[in-house]
């Protein structure tokens, strides 16, 4: 086989398999390394389909996608593409959780770049192994607390490798402007330690000033080796999470979609579900059940949100209560975390979200908890005595950890709650309707911001990006998609809707003065130019 020939049918970014015509395959020395057939795209994806379903399972789903990766990048994003709504839950939530917690027995080809405690002191060196010498985008995360599941180590690969590729497929950005990192600095997971397939560092996990050290050089490093890049922190602890975006928001261009990325697509959940019930933010009172960075991320764009609709701070915030594991986040509550400070209201301290409900008497009930089935019949039953259409986002995934379903919470509301789920579920028939739950992705939000971020070349990330970003996605629900239930843009539009979004959020980072290029004469045509396109 000719040296070139090997270089296109190894190389992901290169084979097009089937597709080669005639001339290329005689011009590269493909000529007898295919069948005779020269076939399109769309024949190469209805194999693909065919392939998928024989699969048994979407774990199994799951490995043939990311297989098709490794061989043929473009056909695995043609297929992402053309239909999100049933590749998406296979890629990322909710298999991907379940990926996760058996990535040490199902890898094949390692993708990403792991960077372990062993190699402090050379990270740069780390960072330039990889191939691609302008990386734009970095999601990166130290594993330990992926989705709802816990300490995951490095399998908590499969994480930042998914939302790169919901970049590509969803944002468009060019896949090679992305790479997944793990930090990995040991794991608290004791069935991990003991398992000898497990591919990570053999040590618990380090914590202090030694890990503040290796993210520092790490953050560090990125900005030596890819001063364009953008950082996206990704499932780190809630203890982690909040102080290294506090540490390095303000210093380098980053993110952390936990909290600004979930925050921004509740958010654009609740201005949606205001224009379905003809009112605003300022007229709910809100009850988040978990206080964690997520809670704390949504209630703090919620209060950024009702301040730019002329409301005080206090006033605001007045209208937010959190509960964490011992209660309502009230003064004598014993559990009170840094980061639920400002949120901290007078009070009893009710121990059950049944009595929080009871007391608070909240329109709006967002799970952050990963604690199923924990929005019980009678705490929505609760909510109605004060409020006929309450919102309900159970928003905890993957589908496990759902505090409720969509048919429990249309059936206890005779249809009329305003519904959204952070996992996918099914469309519901009730009373001779058919209602189709939202599902609060932040897919809808992080690849549509991460496109404007890198075509700008942005300097920071800021809050106000994502405000804008959660109201233009909502804006792009229409009203009769209201009517049976949806508060997102039908997933089917969702790489549509990305780009409209990024065009918004480009427009203000170039008033706001943080783009680092040149503002074009017209932003949307622009930033529509810098989408990939996955087609031979």
């Amino acid at each position: 086989m000719r040296e070139e020939a090997h270089e296109i049918l190894f190389s992901p970014r290169l084979n097009k398999g089937t597709a080669f015509t005639e001339a290329e395959r005689e011009l590269l020395g493909l000529t007898g390394l295919f069948p005779d057939a020269v076939e399109d795209c769309a024949t190469q994806q209805e194999r693909a389909l065919v392939q998928l379903a024989h699969r048994a399972n979407n774990l199994e789903r799951y490995i043939y996608l990311s297989e098709l990766q490794d061989r043929n990048e473009r056909l695995f994003y043609q297929l992402l593409r053309a239909d999100p709504a049933r590749h998406m839950p296979i890629v990322y939530t909710p298999t991907v959780g379940e990926a996760c917690q058996k990535f040490g027995h199902i890898m094949r080809r390692p993708k990403g770049l792991y960077v372990s405690l062993r190699h402090r002191g050379r990270i740069a060196d780390i960072l330039r192994n990889w191939p691609e010498a302008d990386v734009r985008m970095i999601c990166v995360t130290d594993g330990e607390r992926i989705l709802g599941l816990g300490d995951l180590g490095v399998c908590g690969m499969g994480i930042p490798v998914g939302k790169l590729a919901l970049y590509t497929a969803v944002g468009g950005v060019h896949p090679a402007r992305c790479m997944p990192v793990v930090l990995d600095a040991g794991t608290g997971n004791e069935a991990f330690l003991g398992d000898r397939l497990y591919p990570g560092l053999r040590q618990p996990r380090v914590r202090g000033e030694e890990y503040d050290a290796f993210v520092e050089e790490f953050v560090m490093a990125v900005q030596q080796v890819y001063p364009r890049c953008c950082i996206q922190f990704e499932d780190f602890h809630n203890t982690t999470a909040i102080p290294l975006l506090a540490r390095y928001r303000d210093r380098v261009c980053c993110f952390n979609d936990d909290i600004q990325g979930t925050a921004a697509v509740a958010v654009a959940g609740l201005f949606a579900a205001c224009r379905a019930l003809g009112n605003t933010l300022v007229d709910h009172r809100y009850l988040f059940f978990g206080a964690g960075s997520a809670a704390t991320g949504i209630a703090d764009l919620v209060v950024q949100a009702m301040r730019a609709q002329g409301v005080s701070d206090a006033d605001a915030r007045s209208r937010i209560w959190l509960m964490n594991s011992k209660g309502l986040v009230v003064r004598d509550n014993p559990g009170i975390q840094p980061h639920q400070r400002e949120f901290v209201r007078e009070g009893r301290l009710e121990p059950t979200l049944l009595d929080a409900v009871k007391a608070v008497k909240p329109t709006v009930l967002v799970g952050t908890s990963t604690q199923p089935a924990t929005f019980t019949r009678e705490v929505v039953e609760a909510m109605r005595v004060h409020c006929r259409r309450p919102v309900i986002f159970p928003y905890s995934n993957p589908t496990s950890k759902a505090e409720c379903t969509a048919e429990q919470a249309w059936t206890w509301t005779d249809g009329e709650a305003i519904f959204a789920a952070g996992s996918p579920f099914a469309p519901v028939s009730l009373n001779g309707r058919v209602l189709i739950p939202g599902q609060g992705n932040n897919v809808y939000i992080y690849p549509a911001v991460g496109l404007a971020v890198i075509a700008t070349e942005a300097s920071r990330v800021t809050d106000e990006m994502f405000l804008k970003a959660a109201e233009g996605l909502a804006r792009r629900t229409s009203d009769a998609e209201l009517t049976v239930g949806l508060i997102y843009p039908p997933i089917d539009r969702i790489h549509q809707s990305a780009v409209e979004v990024a065009v918004e959020v480009a427009e203000l980072i170039f008033e706001r003065g943080l783009a680092r290029v040149e503002r074009p004469a017209d932003i949307g045509a622009w930033i529509r130019s810098k989408v990939y396109d996955p087609s031979y």
